[in-house]
């Protein structure tokens, strides 16, 4: 057996002209639409960039809450099962 490529064809033509016959659902309704993305505004990027810091820094209260107090541990441990 040789390494590398075949000389013989691939016989999968026909599978492909299937697949380009017709799309149906989702992109058959998308067909003739153009969508266009628009890159954020300053106010949009400071909102959501506020957001993902606020909640980044209630999860590292929570972790020190979980790791420092043995009340808020329990909860947490009862609760999850």
């Amino acid at each position: 057996m040789e390494k590398g490529f075949s000389n013989n064809k691939v016989k999968n033509d026909v599978e492909i002209k299937e697949l380009k016959k017709g799309k149906k659902g989702l992109a058959a309704f998308l067909k003739g639409k153009k969508f266009t993305y628009t890159l954020p505004g300053k106010k949009q990027i400071n909102i959501f960039g506020s957001i993902v810091i606020g909640l980044n820094i209630i999860l590292i209260l929570l972790v020190i809450l979980y790791l420092k107090n043995q009340e808020f541990h329990d909860f947490v441990f009862n609760v999850g099962r």
